[in-house]
């Protein structure tokens, strides 16, 4: 695949991981919410990272690490790094040892309406650097 091609999927998988964070808001799963939400965020960086490195982005799903060395970090808000490093928690690979019911407590539909919000803010100011 050509560095265009590897970056436009990064950007259609995010959007597909947004689009679905709002089904699953929908349909009441919240902890899948935050859980699509961070991986859209960390999808939207890994095309950022390509474009700007032209580098394979690195194997981590911490979106402060992933974002640090872009161009656009220095300029990110208090409130955008916070975001950053909540996601980073809804990332569920690192939940397993906990159990579904302690999970899924973690969050409820007001706080997954409100990180999908955040999150698809933090997206729509990353365009800028996605071009």
């Amino acid at each position: 695949m050509k560095k265009n091609e590897i970056i436009q999927n990064w950007y259609e998988l995010a959007k597909y991981d947004l689009d679905s964070a709002e089904v699953m808001l929908a349909g009441g799963r919240f902890l899948y919410v935050a859980f699509m939400c961070q991986q859209a965020v960390e999808k939207t960086l890994k095309g950022i990272f390509v474009k700007e490195t032209e580098q394979t982005p690195p194997y981590t799903h911490n979106l402060r690490k992933i974002a640090k060395p872009l161009s656009f970090y220095d300029k990110c808000s208090e409130e955008q790094i916070s975001l950053f490093d909540r996601l980073n928690a809804y990332y569920i690979e690192s939940r397993y040892t906990e159990t579904l019911e302690d999970m899924k407590s973690s969050i409820n539909q007001k706080d997954a309406k409100q990180i999908l919000e955040e999150c698809t803010e933090i997206i729509e100011w990353l365009e800028a650097y996605k071009k």
